[in-house]
């Protein structure tokens, strides 16, 4: 870094996040859960996914029956959990559509892909696992990956969401018909930090330095080989928006989805994640964006600290990918908050004798699942089609 100078917080973040050996994600497979760092969905039990999977098996068995294999791909799969609940009430409860339908997993970490073959091991050939999407359409299983220099240059496409999407080229065929789903996946993407500057109306974009033996933040200058990705906002918000208010962008978000839906053939593309609309990212109580730091279920307060040792997230913008599905020609189905979506799917479930009885368990599950105090309060579901 001393050699080249600041680097942008999205680059920081991918390395801190996603190198291979070093980066968060990497180290090991026990930062999700009640004795992690943090908990998702899948860590209150197995009602989540056994409740997605009660929705992908109305959504795969509505669609015409042409012949063509039917998929259910799971992008970001952690450590295999999610998928384990999906497949496991599939075989138990759905064993024509479970027989015909092949599960994919797309991770271009090697050690992911590891934890995630103990996990499925008792479901064989079942699940399958690929670099990419495009590896997907072509049908090709994993194969090595070359690691990822820490000098390499950087672009729109960083280098780990760039991997989920890799040689974009070859997926325009569109020859997947089926799911595509990810959880809390979009906001571990890496995101641009910019920074308002209210005098001369204009944005810039925060960077990350050395300074001795620790990172902070710098402003990074222009440069006419490098576009600022900014989000559009109309000009009687700017003129009102306070100086140094921060926001994020995530291009590789973005881009991510518009790859996810140019795959599609015909099915369904679904997130689960942290986020908001778009005007509901510009609030006075946000005025410093929403980037956080976690590690033992605690906010860290500074995002540059133990780079490797703590997780980094920042909300989706679910307008901006409600947009980049639609453009590459997706119709929206609906933006729910999860307990909508979940009280939804419980609505048909609990009317079909093949969901399984309703138990202490799975209430205790749901209620975890939907209460505001718990997991009901900030995420959010959006789902496209073809």
């Amino acid at each position: 870094m001393a050699a080249r100078g600041p680097m942008s917080f999205a680059r920081f973040m991918e390395l801190a996040l996603y190198h291979p050996g070093l980066g968060y994600y990497e180290r090991g497979r026990n930062q999700v859960g009640f004795k992690g760092d943090f908990y998702t969905s899948v860590s209150t039990g197995e009602l989540f996914g056994q409740l997605l999977a009660f929705r992908f098996a109305t959504w795969l068995e509505a669609l015409p029956q042409t012949g063509e294999e039917q998929w259910l791909i799971e992008a970001g799969a952690h450590d295999g959990q999610l998928a384990r609940d999906i497949l496991g009430w599939l075989r138990g409860q759905r064993p024509e559509l479970y027989a015909r339908v092949r599960y994919g997993i797309v991770d271009p970490s090697r050690e992911r892909q590891a934890w995630q073959r103990e996990t499925l091991a008792e479901f064989g050939e079942r699940a399958r696992w690929f670099d990419s999407l495009a590896a997907v359409t072509n049908r090709n299983a994993a194969g090595p990956l070359p690691a990822a220099p820490l000098d390499s240059g950087e672009g729109v496409g960083l280098k780990h969401s760039a991997a989920l999407c890799r040689d974009a080229a070859t997926t325009q065929g569109r020859t997947l018909h089926g799911v595509i789903f990810s959880n809390e996946l979009l906001d571990a993407m890496p995101v641009h930090r910019l920074g308002w500057e209210a005098g001369p109306q204009r944005w810039f974009e925060w960077g990350v330095d050395r300074d001795g033996d620790k990172f902070v933040w710098t402003k990074l200058t222009a440069d006419k080989h490098r576009a600022l990705p900014v989000m559009k906002l109309p000009d009687e918000l700017l003129a009102v928006l306070p100086e140094g208010y921060n926001i994020e962008v995530s291009p590789a978000a973005e881009a991510w989805w518009r790859e996810a839906a140019g795959v599609l053939q015909q099915g369904k593309l679904l997130a689960i994640d942290y986020g908001f609309t778009q005007e509901e990212m510009i609030s006075p109580a946000r005025t410093n964006g929403t980037l956080r730091a976690y590690h033992k279920h605690q906010y860290g307060e500074d995002l540059l600290a133990h780079p490797g040792e703590q997780d980094l997230t920042a909300h989706v913008n679910f307008s901006a990918i409600q947009a980049a599905g639609e453009i590459a020609g997706l119709k929206t189905d609906g933006y729910w908050t999860q307990p909508q979506f979940l009280t939804g799917i419980l609505g048909e479930a609990i009317k079909d004798s093949r969901f399984g009885a309703w138990t202490e368990k799975r209430t205790r599950q749901f209620q975890t699942l939907t209460h505001p105090q718990h997991l009901g309060r900030s995420f959010k579901v959006v789902v496209q089609g073809r």
